[in-house]
């Protein structure tokens, strides 16, 4: 039967079994010493519930009823015997199942990130920071209650259920037949109730990242929203999100604690019945109050586990819910990938020429470059202008594989920048673009990130050439200064000379500044933008600007609208054809500065 003829009920069953292959390979079975020497304190602490339920009978029939006064120590000592073996027991499989749970679910987490920072810009176009992360924290959770609910359940339940209903039937198999009688009733609703509760429990997951996206937005947005009196608007939606999330994570645990309530109504059948065939028998004096006692602690006992283990069921469906969406995650492909050796060789410095050759690209279903063909000369300087929208960093994204090519082909040093080793290629370039990226590590960290064997004297000269040392003095550690979450304790001119000083000391030969002096005063920038041309020299630079002020002296000007090239130049020539970059250049200067300058 092929996929698309199965049944919907079919191809859930067939996703759940690839889910919990995948649960028993990556996390389970590499653990499974650990996972016996905990079922062994389960069954330990099992035990202990059975020799409570059995102890009954001699404390009411030889104790309590016939006064055995010898036996009152020796009862007393085996019970408390038995509290004692149970406590430790349990602190013992607990303590396991808590360590292994928490190294699983770190695993998980650690593998879920190191397989998002291989996808391409395009995923991460199509989701949101706050989803992933929910992702990531929220979905991963479910692993934890795996290890310390599921596991632990079936081996403690499990095993106080077989030693509990063994004490029953030793006492009384008639007795145990009676109170069990009411179960088989029980399977059409709980059936049911465990489809509700993996619906439900989906709805909640999403709900919960639709919830973490939203936080995610207001706290990176903060600033916004109190500039312009947005707060309550923003409020407003968030509580919005949640009433959804409550509606749903509110019917997903109704549905979980149905499954207990079934059970008790079976259990409210059983009791009845025993209650009052039992009951005769003691009157009649075929049976003792001790024998009905200890059975009646036993059944007592054994419905509880039994209400339990019967709740794992349902807790499995929520799990899977979260599980089955960590999986999908997981399976994600990259489109960007290694391509297969021999790869091609790393062009040297003088010939790191870059050539874009009909390149298309859409990161969705909208193109975002049509047809894109321009060359820009090794060590040259190649500026990109434009209005916004037209491409240009995408064209970027494209050099450095963030992103691949949906028609065409990307040449560094006439080779094909799909054929080259990734890490090979990306080492190629350094990068200052206008939205720096910093870590909540120290500025030497920063600094250095991704660059090999750095001297102190190379750091010290990029701190200097990129002006990083006019405002080192004012922090509290210098360079081993906390940069903060996103460069938090950073005005956005330090942010971006600290990333000109990574650009620096990368040494590539090929250098793409994306707006690389936008955030810096007038002063600043002058000191930065020499020393962005003193590092440019000898080197293939690529350059976006909205300024036209900063690319004057480019060797060529690309002049970029709608994903095309629509003129192509220095800046003098481009200013007499009277084009599309005149236009941009009188927007900006006015028709008198235009035609002074130079």
């Amino acid at each position: 039967m092929s996929k698309k003829s199965e049944s919907p009920r079919k191809t859930r069953a067939r996703d759940d079994r690839i889910v919990a292959r995948w649960l028993w390979e990556s996390f389970i079975r590499h653990r499974t010493g650990f996972i016996v020497l905990a079922a062994l304190f389960m069954v330990l602490e099992a035990a202990t519930l059975g020799a409570f339920s059995y102890l009954v009978q001699p404390m009411f029939d030889e104790v309590f009823i016939e006064g055995d006064r010898a036996r009152v120590y020796i009862v007393a000592l085996a019970m408390a015997s038995v509290f004692f073996g149970r406590g430790l027991a349990r602190l013992a499989h607990k303590s396991i199942m808590a360590w292994q749970a928490e190294l699983a679910t770190a695993e998980l987490q650690s593998m879920l990130l190191a397989h998002l920072t291989r996808l391409d810009q395009a995923f991460f176009k199509l989701n949101a920071p706050g989803i992933l992360i929910e992702r990531v924290r929220g979905d991963s959770e479910a692993l934890r209650r795996v290890f310390k609910t599921l596991i632990t359940g079936f081996g403690r339940d499990g095993a106080a259920v077989i030693v509990l209903f063994g004490v029953a039937v030793w006492t009384d198999w008639q007795w145990t037949l009676i109170a069990l009688l009411g179960i088989p009733l029980l399977g059409v609703p709980l059936v049911a109730i465990q489809r509700l509760i993996r619906r439900r429990s989906t709805e909640a997951r999403l709900a919960a990242a639709d919830s973490s996206n939203r936080l995610d937005e207001a706290f990176h947005g903060i600033a916004t929203l109190q500039l312009t009196g947005s707060e309550a608007r923003e409020i407003g939606r968030f509580r919005k999100i949640m009433r959804s999330f409550v509606r749903k994570a509110t019917r997903a645990a109704i549905g979980q604690a149905a499954v207990p309530t079934v059970m008790d109504f079976g259990a409210a059948i059983g009791f009845g019945l025993v209650l009052i065939y039992g009951g005769m028998q003691i009157i009649e004096g075929t049976r003792t109050v001790g024998q009905f006692m200890s059975f009646f602690t036993a059944l007592g006992l054994l419905f509880d586990p039994l209400r339990r283990f019967t709740a794992l069921t349902a807790e499995w469906q929520n799990i899977l819910a979260s599980l089955e969406r960590t999986h999908a995650l997981l399976q994600v492909k990259a489109r960007v990938t290694n391509p297969p050796p021999p790869h091609l060789p790393v062009p040297a410095r003088a010939e790191a020429s870059v050539e874009l050759r009909d390149v298309g690209f859409a990161y969705d279903s909208e193109p975002v470059l049509r047809g894109l063909s321009f060359t820009a000369p090794a060590g040259k300087t190649t500026a990109i202008v434009g209005p916004s929208g037209a491409g240009k960093s995408t064209v970027f994204a494209l050099l450095t594989r963030l992103a691949d090519v949906t028609e065409g082909t990307v040449l560094i040093g006439g080779q094909d920048v799909r054929r080259m080793d990734l890490a090979a290629l990306r080492g190629m370039f350094a990068v200052v673009s206008q939205d720096t990226a910093l870590f909540d590590e120290s500025l030497r960290d920063n600094i250095v990130m991704g660059a090999a064997d750095v001297s102190d004297a190379a750091l010290a000269e990029a701190v200097r050439a990129a002006h990083v040392d006019d405002f080192l003095p004012l922090l509290p550690d210098g360079l081993d200064t906390l940069a903060g979450p996103r460069g938090s304790n950073l005005s956005g001119g330090q942010r971006q000379r600290v990333a000109i000083a990574r650009a620096l000391l990368r040494n590539a030969p090929i250098l793409l500044l994306d707006e690389a002096t936008s955030a810096l005063d007038a002063k600043s920038e002058a000191f930065v933008q020499e020393a962005l041309e003193r590092l440019a020299e000898g080197r293939t630079t690529l350059v976006i600007a909205h300024r036209l002020s900063t690319v004057r002296k480019a060797d060529q000007i690309i002049v970029m609208d709608r994903g095309r090239v629509v003129e192509q130049g220095t800046h003098d020539e481009l200013l007499a054809q009277g084009g599309a970059y005149a236009r941009l250049h009188a927007l900006q200067f006015g028709a008198k500065d235009q035609a002074n300058s130079p």
